[in-house]
């Protein structure tokens, strides 16, 4: 039996961490399988993706990476505390994503990282931004995509399981 490599053209399932290089500490858990057709779309940073080649099912493996290259240095002028007092209700709790636009009509995602009894902080650099990471992938999927995964660069009709949320009672199912 040969084992297939991930290659253009196929379709590829797998979960990754984003460590902290010097913390190590976890600051990204991907544990539902991402899949992608490799080749038709970068999920992921190109380094990474690069790394992704050749590579088969049942591998772990590990790619640092220096985010200032991928999202270029971090940008304070990005980072705005505003008083509470002026933000909405809805911004005010930290994690919030916020789509801002500029004069130009260009549209920017910000974070809220921190508020406190007077005041409330966005972010518009990415979170990785001025970190060093390791990216440690484990990748579980490697087949021949179909020509609809191909289309659409991914999984087609893909649903979780919700089973086990849900439970067997036939009516609580034909709710959802």
């Amino acid at each position: 039996m040969s084992t297939e490599t991930i290659t253009n053209g196929k379709y590829v399932e797998l979960t990754y961490n984003v460590i902290d290089q010097n913390s190590r500490a976890v600051l990204t858990r991907v544990e539902h399988p991402l899949g992608y057709v490799h080749g038709t779309i970068e999920i992921l940073a190109p380094a990474v993706m690069a790394q992704l080649e050749g590579r088969a099912a049942g591998e772990i493996f590990e790619v640092p990476l220096d985010c200032n290259e991928v999202y270029g240095p971090r940008d304070e002028d990005l980072v705005i505390t505003a008083r509470i007092q002026d933000v909405p209700e809805e911004y005010r709790t930290v994690g919030t994503s916020i789509l801002m636009e500029n004069a130009q009509e260009q549209t920017k995602s910000f974070l809220v990282t921190e508020v406190d009894a007077r005041s409330v902080t966005i972010d518009g650099n990415n979170p990785l931004c001025g970190r060093e990471v390791i990216f440690k992938l484990d990748v579980l999927t490697v087949r021949d995509a179909t020509d609809e995964e191909i289309e659409a660069g991914g999984p087609v009709d893909a649903e979780p399981d919700i089973s086990e949320i849900v439970g067997s009672d036939a009516a609580t199912k034909s709710i959802l």
